[in-house]
């Protein structure tokens, strides 16, 4: 193999995506996949490549040292695509602590044990950490987001992102080790954890279910397809300039109540319901605290710098993204009701 692959949290929603075209991009890539599969981490995200040659999953947790020292010992790694973390901004806010532990502590402990693996030579080596566009705050009705933009986070989710991006460049800074970062908008796509607005709202339609949308639903973001989010990292991965970071963005800005209902047209359509009926079953419910009221990314530099452009279109996307929760119950029920973590009895 021409290079070992560490990609951490690659049972995930993004990881999965991630995982699935390295591996079948690069054939002489030995990619490990290393994954503490907690309740979003589903190894049935990669039935497809799981007996791939060049693919190996190894259960465990960036949290525990020893666990990410015998993988580095076991592999000799390249390069490390950090994509573990607690994501979810509901649960940061009743409950901090695991994000701190996991996007603060578990980040530095992978860059000590790089650090300490690729001690005598970083050469060819690099540790690319995967971050959001949260971490910038929140911006006015116009405005974007650019790699320059002042850190100004506003949940203990996106300060626990923040932190891990400047234990990176502290390391890079003091350590020398080779690092990149980037920092996309809101992904959406097959396979995301359905506590997620877009997944969320889909099988909240097919069930009759209420559509909770905080505050006005005015709050409004920049929706990345995961595929297009999985390409850029493939190409900042490979072609990124070292200690920089690079936003990854679609442009597709869109109000979270405009985009319920244009899901609820989706799928009205795609079940032959009475149009406009789905949209009878949204509801405004009490804001959450801190709540950002826009984020939008700018492009420009990955997009001159690294020839990195999106591909999906936002409402061919959309109806991707309906048409595989629609055809894909079994996965859904298996996640809602724990199931798939009996599968794992058997590849772990």
């Amino acid at each position: 193999m021409e290079k070992n692959i560490l990609i951490t949290g690659g049972a995930g929603f993004i990881g999965s995506h991630v995982i699935r075209l390295f591996v079948n991009k690069y054939p002489n890539y030995h990619i490990v996949n290393f994954d503490a599969l907690t309740y979003a981490g589903n190894l049935e995200n990669l039935i497809d490549i799981e007996n791939k040659e060049n693919y190996t999953f190894i259960k465990g947790n960036i949290n525990q040292i020893r666990s990410v020292e015998d993988v580095f010992n076991q592999f000799k790694f390249d390069g490390v695509i950090n994509l573990a973390a607690e994501t979810h901004v509901d649960r940061s806010i009743s409950d901090p602590n695991c994000f701190i532990q996991t996007n603060i502590i578990g980040t530095t402990n992978l860059l000590n044990i790089a650090r300490e693996s690729w001690k005598d030579n970083f050469q060819e080596k690099l540790f690319y950490q995967i971050s959001t566009d949260e971490v910038y705050g929140s911006l006015g009705e116009i405005g974007l987001f650019t790699e320059t933009s002042p850190y100004n986070p506003q949940s203990p989710y996106s300060a626990s992102k923040a932190s891990a991006d400047h234990f990176v460049k502290a390391y890079g800074n003091t350590y020398e080790i080779p690092f990149v970062i980037s920092n996309c908008s809101n992904n959406y796509g097959p396979n995301q954890f359905p506590e997620k607005l877009i997944p969320l709202v889909i099988n909240n339609i097919k069930e009759n279910k209420m559509l909770p949308i905080y505050g006005d639903g005015k709050h409004c973001r920049d929706w990345l397809y995961v595929t297009d989010h999985a390409k850029a990292i493939d190409v900042v991965f490979h072609k990124g300039k070292i200690g920089e970071s690079y936003n990854i963005g679609a442009l597709n800005e869109c109000q979270n109540i405009h985009l319920v209902k244009l899901i609820c047209q989706i799928v009205d359509e795609k079940l032959n319901r009475t149009k406009g009926s789905s949209a009878e079953l949204i509801r405004h419910v009490i804001d959450r605290p801190g709540h950002d009221r826009r984020y939008a990314i700018d492009t420009t530099k990955i997009n001159n710098e690294l020839g990195w452009f999106p591909s999906v279109k936002f409402e061919e996307g959309l109806n991707q993204t309906v048409d595989w929760y629609l055809n894909n119950q079994s996965w859904l029920d298996n996640v809602r009701h724990g199931i798939y973590q009996s599968y794992y009895q058997n590849v772990c």
